[in-house]
């Protein structure tokens, strides 16, 4: 599940990069408002990908640190 949520994330920003890229070349289809948009996203979903991650580093410890 972690895999594919990684996955996605990167799947996410690698658009964003795509789009800025083509808006900086001056590419007419683009706009600001949609190169915008999707950094945004992009940078959402890893900020989410990542407090996920934490939740679960921080359960692991926990158990790890139960007495058996």
């Amino acid at each position: 599940l972690m895999t594919q949520s990684i996955s996605d994330v990167n799947a996410s920003m690698q658009e964003s990069e795509v789009l800025t890229s083509a808006f900086e070349s001056g590419d007419p289809t683009v706009s600001l408002a949609e190169v915008m948009i999707t950094a945004q996203k992009a940078s959402l979903q890893f900020t989410g990908m990542t407090e996920v991650r934490n939740k679960l580093l921080n359960a692991y410890q926990e158990v790890m640190n139960m007495p058996v």
